[in-house]
Parts: structure tokens; C-alpha cells; sequence
């Protein structure tokens, strides 16, 4: 792969990086708005039911605390799917790199020239910084879509409570 294509490729990733964050963003804004409306109204609820218990709503009052467990223990297991794919693919990486920088000490231990040492070195140091960097936008987008996953079951139940709940 030529550096222009590597260079196009890293772009189309970081303008999917920005439109997913974008996305995220508001997908949180629309399940604050929500969690609002929902609040609001199981207010109501809960003061027209202290007024007269005889207005309790019973199935609404069960619903406040189960859907939100519901919702994130979801959440939780997304987010914690996402953190341990990461951690086994940073594992690899380490290996990897690793056994890279055994291979580079091993050829500059044993160049036949100090240039030949110093562009073993060289070598190994510009393909390190290259690997980091593609494991870095790596990172980053798999947060942004771990970030993503976790708060859909949230903003599930947010907004089809404020759906179900202003009728």
C-alpha cells in the first residue's frame, strides 16, 4: 500500500471517527431531553398518587426502577464486551511489537557497520511509530463505537418512555 492510500484510508477512518462521535453526541442530547420528559411525568405520577393513593400507578412505579436496570445491565455487558476485545487486541499488539523489537535489537546487535546499526534502528523506529499511530485510530474508533453500543439500551428506554409516557 502506497503512502497516499495509506494516507486516504486513515482519512476515510477519522471522518467516520467524527461522524460516529457526531452521531453519539446526538443520540445523548435526544435521551437527556427525554430522561426529562420522563422525569417530569413520573413526578406527576408519584404526587397525584401521595394526593390520593387511590391514583398509585403501580405498573408505572415497578417500571422506574426495573427498566433502568434492564437498561444498564445492557449497557454494561455492551461496554464490557467492548473492553475486553480491546484489551486482547492491545495484548496482541504487545506481543507483536515485542517480538519486532527483539528482531531490530538482534539486527543492530549484529550490523556489520555503525550505519547499518543506525538503519536498523532508524527502521524499527519509523515502523514503530507507524504501527502506534494505526493502533491509536484503532483505539479510538473502537471506544467511540463501545461508547455507541452502551448508550443505546439507555436511549432505547429513555425515549420510548417519553413516547409512551405523553400519551
Amino acid at each position: 500500500m502506497t503512502q497516499i492510500d495509506r494516507a486516504l484510508k486513515t482519512g476515510r477512518k477519522l471522518t467516520r471517527n467524527a461522524s460516529s462521535a457526531s452521531h453519539t453526541a446526538l443520540s445523548g442530547g435526544e435521551m437527556l431531553s427525554a430522561a426529562s420528559d420522563v422525569i417530569a411525568a413520573r413526578m406527576k405520577i408519584m404526587s397525584d398518587g401521595i394526593a390520593d393513593p387511590s391514583k398509585v400507578d403501580l405498573k408505572e412505579m415497578s417500571l422506574m426502577s426495573s427498566e433502568k436496570v434492564e437498561a444498564l445491565s445492557e449497557s454494561a455487558a455492551s461496554m464490557g464486551r467492548t473492553l475486553g476485545d480491546i484489551g486482547q487486541r492491545m495484548n496482541a499488539n504487545a506481543v507483536t511489537e515485542a517480538n519486532l523489537a527483539s528482531r531490530a535489537a538482534s539486527a543492530i546487535a549484529t550490523a556489520s557497520t555503525p550505519a547499518a546499526a543506525m538503519q536498523a534502528q532508524y527502521s524499527y523506529a519509523l515502523g514503530w511509530w507507524s504501527r502506534a499511530a494505526g493502533q491509536m485510530l484503532t483505539l479510538n474508533t473502537e471506544l467511540l463505537k463501545g461508547q455507541a453500543d452502551a448508550l443505546k439500551p439507555i436511549h432505547r428506554t429513555a425515549v420510548a418512555n417519553a413516547k409512551r409516557l405523553k400519551k
